[in-house]
């Protein structure tokens, strides 16, 4: 039988009418994704230290020590030795298929790679060593699916031997009727001196966060917990079901804030092993990053394409009180992503629209205070002595002290 899958983001009502009306057939014309493959073990050996090269596409960032991580999109990682913000440079690419996000703790990098965990040495940049995969850890990999497919066609596909690479698009002809055994509904859419030790910091879009011994991440309805401890030797020790299209998470002293489309979720860590729904924000449906500082968390919700209603907002809430946080105020936006606060600043990248800084003095009434345009802004990361922002395939930095932000460097990571 032909197992194709059904997106959902095309209208349910459209199926639910013709099944409610009349029992007939009806044939239209679809987009049909239909996966790349490649052997597991292929897959596997893939990784590989390289020398710099170009990005195909910029995306979440990370910073440790001297060193920022750019993720180029499902493919790997690009390092850039950043002691002089005025020059960074290249210096080594990590081939990682399917990657996403990474974390860094005491020059051990943990990056995923499609449904694994691998483990990095960079204590010598130059010379950096994969010493440990953890296999089949991420359970629910997130396949990204071309956009305005309406089906994908699974019939070849053999989990069980292949990893989904990448796809390809077809037009076809394909019966809708109110019994057929073939549609299943497709439910994951595609988002100074070296310090020597300690964790790095990612921006607001990971999906990985390091808090004390263990790595925390999540997948799209999933939060694991993995012992780093022993640093070479992580240990997966829990996975607990938290909801659906869950994006992101952010650490604020003993708890968790895990964005979805829905709404967001705060967990408590005091017991790390274990971590406990303590609440659960609703908002309107869209991509969700946040951050915390002072009891109040900063939500971007980007409405339009596939992530929600049309709309996109920047939502501040009261999360003094776990167990009840309060909804305190709403600002539109054009097109956020990625966002961070520092200080009385609050840095929010309303992608094409530019970098947004907020003045929090008086929070919850935020004042913009400077506005970058003419910028496409992706993900953000407010340091001490600089903030790092990428979009566009470029890292810009600025620095921000003194009450005034300035440009310091433009790097094109082409």
């Amino acid at each position: 039988m032909k197992k194709r899958t059904f997106i959902p983001f095309l209208p349910l009502f459209f199926l639910l009418f013709n099944a409610c009306e009349k029992q007939e057939t009806t044939e239209e014309s679809y987009e049909v994704a239909v996966p790349i493959t490649q052997p597991i073990a292929k897959f596997r050996a893939s990784v590989k230290i390289q020398e710099p090269k170009a990005i195909a596409e910029a995306g979440k960032i990370y910073s440790y020590g001297d060193y920022v991580f750019v993720n180029d999109k499902y493919e790997g990682i690009h390092i850039i030795d950043n002691r002089d913000h005025y020059a960074p440079e290249k210096i080594a690419y990590l081939k990682i298929p399917k990657n996403v996000d990474i974390a860094v703790k005491d020059d051990m990098l943990y990056a995923d790679s499609g449904m694994d965990l691998v483990v990095f040495d960079i204590s010598d940049i130059n010379s950096i060593t994969q010493i440990e995969r953890l296999e089949n850890v991420f359970p629910n990999t997130n396949y990204i699916v071309p956009a305005g497919a309406a089906f994908v066609d699974n019939e070849k596909f053999d989990p069980e031997k292949e990893v989904i690479v990448g796809y390809i698009m077809e037009s076809r002809k394909i019966e809708m009727t109110d019994n057929n055994d073939d549609l299943v509904w497709f439910d994951s859419v595609a988002e100074a001196n070296y310090s020597g030790g300690g964790s790095g910091t990612g921006g607001s879009l990971a999906r990985f966060k390091i808090v004390s011994d263990y790595l925390y991440a999540v997948d799209q309805q999933n939060i694991m917990v993995f012992d780093i401890s022993s640093l070479n030797d992580p240990q997966k020790i829990t996975e607990e079901y938290v909801g659906w299209d869950i994006e992101t998470i952010f650490n604020e002293n003993d708890h968790l804030f895990l964005g979805s489309t829905t709404g967001m979720y705060i967990y408590s860590i005091e017991n790390p092993e274990k971590p406990a729904l303590v609440s659960r924000v609703q908002h309107v449906m869209g991509c969700d990053p946040v951050v915390v500082k002072d009891d109040i968390a900063y939500v971007t919700i980007r409405g339009g394409n596939f992530c929600g209603q049309q709309d996109s907002q920047l939502v501040l809430i009261d999360v003094s009180d776990k167990a009840n946080p309060e909804t305190l105020s709403t600002y539109f936006m054009e097109n956020p992503y990625g966002l961070g606060a520092k200080g009385d600043k609050l840095f929010v990248c309303d992608g094409s629209a530019g970098l947004k800084i907020y003045d929090l003095t008086n929070t919850p009434d935020l004042i913009l205070a400077d506005h970058f345009q003419d910028i496409n802004t992706y993900d953000v990361i407010p340091l001490d002595d600089v903030l790092l922002m990428v979009g566009d395939n470029i890292l810009h930095q600025y620095n921000y002290k003194n009450n005034k932000v300035n440009l310091i460097s433009s790097f094109s990571l082409n």
